[in-house]
């Protein structure tokens, strides 16, 4: 078992102690969506995978939010937020601006030095990219700076 995994079993059982029903609510979804991976896959979650789960969430929680204020309905925005501040708990440290850019300017020079130029070397790109940022930076916000990088 994955130490993300238990980490959040036991979160939740803090959470029942402490009864903290909307805190306990996030994390019961987030082992459910962990849960629902092990059964789609057949095999055991790795943290890796938990993470990307956790991204998965997060990302519909901004998504949700932007809905929900666009739409005035600022109570359950405000709900979307706290469960997002949960989720967010279980992410690596996020990385520095200067991690970042040091990782992007790495991929560049791999990339390029493999003779990719142009558009596919975006993907390329974000394909290294990805796993080695992967919880720790905005993957929608990485894409905006390759891009500037590479255009």
């Amino acid at each position: 078992m994955s130490d993300l995994k238990l980490r959040i079993a036991e979160s939740v059982k803090d959470a029942m102690r402490a009864k903290a029903s909307e805190r306990l609510g996030t994390l019961r979804f987030l082992q459910a969506a962990i849960k629902q991976k092990e059964i789609d896959e057949r095999k055991d979650v790795t943290d890796a995978d938990v993470t990307a789960i956790i991204e998965k969430q997060i990302k519909q929680r901004r998504e949700s939010i932007a809905a929900y204020e666009q739409a005035g309905r600022t109570e359950t925005a405000a709900q979307e937020t706290a469960e997002m501040a949960v989720l967010k708990e279980f992410l690596p440290q996020a990385a520095t601006e200067a991690e970042v850019n040091a990782a992007i300017d790495a991929a560049l020079v791999q990339v390029q030095a493999q003779g990719i130029t142009g558009n596919p070397a975006m993907g390329k790109v974000m394909a290294i990219l990805k796993p080695a940022l992967a919880g720790r930076a905005d993957m929608s916000a990485l894409s905006a700076l390759v891009k500037a990088k590479l255009g």
